[in-house]
């Protein structure tokens, strides 16, 4: 990425919809009814040959106080100081108003570079407010229409130039997941910790939960500012928002996300929109921290979401916020502990961390159980260690014998990692239980200490690597037919 460009204005003059077609897709919220977007969002931008990150943000209100409004002016604020360039969208249709004059000021104090934007200016109908964006004295306005996708030739053409005057930026791309191992990499064990986290290559970390769970006030305590939007009213967040920070000397990068309603509950268009949003943010994580609050955890909601995380292939940590609130914590704390293996076998041995997001406490166990969880992902044992281990399994615990034919396993490799998969070699893999397969699972899982990451197992036939394939195999009275024939009796 070679710059990053602020989208700032009033609200509703479209700058969510321009945001969404410089990143070539729906991030960001778009709705007819003003202050939708409420928090910054981040994307990774493409125009013509450019590549560079967008902010969206926050409609300018002309407010200073700690309300809503005022927030999110202080938050539009910061993006133009995080921002190489900030791009001051005006309506062409309504032309300058007396808002606008106020934030092109606050611009000019902030030193920002500007380039002045006219959206909605399809048309003679955009014609007065784009003459109109002249008095702002902020240079030439281009006009644009973000809905239609008109000048956008006439922004590359603008931004074009200003590309060498920026250090280049690292890409935001989405983690390697699922990664396939050569037949030299199963050889050799690796503890994961191989995979340092770094400013190019940062730790993700997506925080998901239901509404006012906690989740953009433990983000803010993490980064040690107010970086994202937080509010007493349920559901303030309606984007996934990713920041970059380094924590406790591990860079990262974190995905604060809406919060995650009973389907039955959602009956706002936003709020549907947020859902969606909050699950694609679990696909850009490694590690995705399902809070939790202490007063209703392990409702069906925070059940689904961790499930979803898992089956994502996702690292799992569960942090249950507001602890500080809570009196008798030994006994909630067993309590909490049989609930989630009793709830949520899938993730057994996950860790869970008591936290308070307003307070601070717990974070540095919530940085390293993270931090861990992200070591076992990325984890490698040896093809040796495996097989001698699945000896020992089979021999305390045979395989099923369905028909009188036992099931043999025969082989176990690691083939992926991110998160570790395995294949395991055996005869007629259709008929083996899942039963069994658990059983195989929690022994990984148990043996080579990798809890709260998704284990995989792929049961394959021996193939061509089995002689005896396509041998028939004689009944016992077949057998007996044939010895008879060969001795003559």
């Amino acid at each position: 990425m070679s710059f990053t460009l602020a989208i700032v204005g009033r609200p509703n003059v479209g700058k969510s919809t321009l945001f969404n077609r410089l990143v070539g897709r729906k991030l960001a919220l778009v709705d007819d009814q003003p202050g939708v977007t409420r928090d910054l969002r981040e994307g990774d931008a493409k125009l013509h040959d450019l590549r560079f990150t967008v902010i969206d943000t926050a409609g300018l209100e002309e407010v200073t106080d700690d309300s809503l409004q005022g927030r999110m002016r202080r938050l539009t604020e910061r993006a133009v100081e995080m921002a190489d360039i900030s791009l001051f969208l005006l309506d062409g249709r309504v032309g300058v108003t007396p808002t606008d004059e106020v934030f092109a000021d606050i611009l000019r104090k902030k030193g920002a570079r500007v380039i002045l934007g006219v959206n909605k200016a399809e048309g003679k109908a955009g014609d007065a407010g784009a003459l109109e964006a002249w008095s702002l004295g902020l240079g030439e306005p281009v006009r644009l229409s973000a809905e239609h996708g008109e000048g956008m030739d006439d922004l590359y053409h603008i931004l074009r130039p200003l590309v060498g005057e920026f250090a280049e930026r690292e890409s935001e791309n989405a983690p390697e997941v699922d990664i396939d191992l050569t037949e030299a990499e199963a050889e050799v064990e690796a503890t994961g910790t191989e995979h340092h986290p770094t400013a190019k290559k940062p730790l993700q970390i997506a925080v998901i939960g239901r509404p006012n769970a906690g989740k953009s006030t433990l983000i803010n305590k993490i980064l040690g500012y107010d970086r994202l939007l937080t509010s007493p009213e349920a559901g303030t967040t309606r984007d996934a928002i990713s920041v970059r920070a380094e924590w406790q000397g591990t860079p990262i990068r974190i995905f604060d996300t809406a919060g995650m309603r009973k389907r039955s509950k959602i009956f706002e268009k936003i709020e549907k929109l947020s859902v969606s949003d909050g699950i694609r943010a679990v696909r850009f994580a490694e590690v995705v921290v399902v809070l939790l609050d202490v007063e209703i955890p392990f409702e069906v909601q925070d059940l689904r979401i961790a499930d979803f995380a898992e089956t994502e292939g996702r690292a799992v940590v569960v942090a249950v916020n507001k602890w500080d609130l809570e009196d008798d914590k030994q006994d909630k704390l067993a309590e909490l502990k049989e609930m989630f293996e009793r709830l949520l076998p899938q993730l057994r041995g996950a860790p869970l961390i008591t936290v308070s997001a307003r307070t601070g406490r717990g974070l540095d166990r919530l940085h390293d159980a993270i931090r861990k969880a992200h070591d076992v992902w990325n984890r490698r044992i040896a093809t040796a260690r495996l097989n001698s281990w699945l000896g020992a399994m089979t021999e305390a615990h045979p395989p099923p014998a369905p028909g009188g034919h036992r099931i043999k396993l025969r082989y176990i490799t690691q083939a992926k990692t991110r998160p570790p998969g395995f294949v395991i070699k055996c005869s007629r893999p259709d008929e083996l239980p899942d039963s069994y397969k658990r059983y195989l699972v929690n022994g990984l899982r148990e043996h080579f200490d990798m809890p709260g990451t998704p284990i995989r197992l792929y049961f394959r036939s021996q193939g061509d690597q089995n002689p005896w394939k396509e041998r028939k195999f004689h009944t016992p009275s077949r057998l007996r037919k044939h010895k008879e024939k060969n001795t003559g009796q």
